[in-house]
């Protein structure tokens, strides 16, 4: 098979993928939407104790209306990436960019920041409708403009301190050493290392303030539960989450002396002391059921991977042409085979989707197993039944859906996998707190 002939089939694959793909993402969301719709009317009779029909008809709202959001974005993202391949977008963006001011290293690494500039900049407005619009309908948006703007001028910031280097790095490696996806990797791994203890401690609090969680009976219980899993915590932080959003959720971050518990201050005024321990005692479960350590291992093969695939990609010519770019004979193709790889990757990706889903789930399944070995089912159950409620969580998901791309479990399984579903027959111990001054709005732990 000749060259043009392997390049012409690398776009048909390309292209085939693209449409699959995104037909997919598009059939997924109408029967989320369908499902959703239907099941509208009624409180699942599980639920009928606890949730309200009020609180369940703008869950099933929110979960429509994102995932119209969803759909037409997808539709956007699909036709800007055919510009940017097939149609010669990033041909077009190279050349300018080689005419002006060559192929040399800095000149390439230009061409990176011209694209994550744009790219930032035509995405900007579908951020600003999902903020301003969309979750604002629904009670959930605190953010305000002048903040949206300074959050966009830190990630500014801190990407460029954090990655050009390391982009740089790269660049010069794929020119100095047939090796050099090996050592790029070996570079990638040691700077996601690095991030596990500059981000918490460093780059977190640029955008929030994190305080130790204060004196009280939250404290006291979190320091108990510690105890009993034999847990070394460097901290426990409340962030202040309500500043963007009415959301509300609790995670785990930090390696090694970095490591921390953080709570949103909306999941402390949702929550009880004895729920709060709960969803605690689930964070707890992740790391000491290793699921921390097992998701860094999968990333650094995956990555180890990638680089691989992208060290063969990069010196076969179809792979260029293919995507609608026309590789410089002179050299300085390392910035346009990067985007290429990037711009295509998630196209083949997608597919694979479920598999990343469904190990999410089942960590989930473990962390909750953990905590009704540690603190109270009860209470775990009864935390994640309010947070659906604050949350707008659907309790109705398409079933399909669910497996594509839920990370979380739906809470009829995870009430019924831990034996929390007596925390269904409370009505009293799920109930909105009055006079809480929150949206019913935020996101499952």
């Amino acid at each position: 098979m000749s060259p043009q002939d392997i390049s012409l089939l690398w776009s048909a694959l390309f292209a085939s993928a693209l449409v699959l793909g995104t037909g997919l993402k598009l059939w997924l969301a109408a029967r989320q939407i369908r499902h959703v719709q239907v099941h509208r009317a009624q409180v699942p009779e599980a639920f009928a104790a606890v949730i309200e029909l009020p609180t369940h008809q703008k869950a099933a709202d929110y979960t429509v209306a994102r995932a119209r959001f969803g759909m037409w974005h997808a539709l956007f993202s699909a036709a800007l990436l055919l510009g940017w391949t097939l149609l010669g977008g990033l041909q077009w963006l190279a050349d300018f960019n080689t005419a002006h001011f060559g192929t040399h290293l800095g000149a390439q690494l230009l061409l990176l920041i011209a694209f994550a500039l744009i790219a930032a900049m035509i995405d900007l407005p579908w951020d600003l409708w999902q903020t301003f619009r969309l979750e604002a309908r629904f009670g959930f948006n605190r953010n305000t403009p002048a903040l949206f703007l300074g959050d966009m001028l830190k990630n500014l910031l801190v990407s460029a301190v954090l990655m050009l280097p390391l982009a740089a790095l790269v660049l010069w490696l794929m020119q100095a050493s047939p090796l050099w996806w090996l050592w790029a990797w070996a570079a990638f791994a040691a700077f996601s290392l690095a991030m596990m203890v500059v981000f918490p401690m460093f780059i977190a609090p640029l955008f929030n303030r994190f305080e130790p969680l204060a004196e009280g009976e939250v404290k006291g219980r979190a320091q108990a539960l510690m105890q009993r899993c034999d847990f070394a915590l460097q901290g426990l932080y409340v962030m202040d989450g309500s500043r963007r959003s009415a959301h509300a959720n609790a995670y785990f971050t930090g390696l090694g002396t970095a490591r921390r518990v953080v709570l949103f201050d909306t999941l402390l005024k949702q929550l009880d002391a004895a729920q709060i321990e709960a969803v605690l005692a689930h964070e707890v479960g992740h790391y000491k059921r290793r699921h921390i350590q097992q998701r860094l291992y999968a990333t650094l093969l995956l990555s180890l991977a990638g680089f691989a695939l992208l060290g063969w990609l990069a010196s076969k010519v179809w792979f260029y042409t293919g995507l609608g770019y026309t590789p410089n004979l002179l050299g300085g193709n390392a910035a346009v085979a990067l985007i290429l790889f990037m711009l295509a990757l998630p196209v083949f990706g997608v597919f694979f989707t479920p598999l990343g889903a469904s190990w999410s789930r089942k960590h989930e399944f473990e962390a909750d197993a953990y905590a009704a070995e540690h603190s109270d089912a009860r209470q775990l159950g009864a935390a994640l039944i309010r947070m659906h409620q604050d949350n707008a969580s659907t309790l109705t998901p398409d079933p399909l859906y669910v497996r594509f791309y839920y990370s979380h479990p739906p809470a009829l399984q995870r009430l019924a996998r831990m034996g929390a579903l007596a925390a269904l027959s409370t009505p009293g111990a799920t109930r909105p707190r009055s006079n809480d001054g929150l949206p019913q709005a935020g996101h499952a732990a």
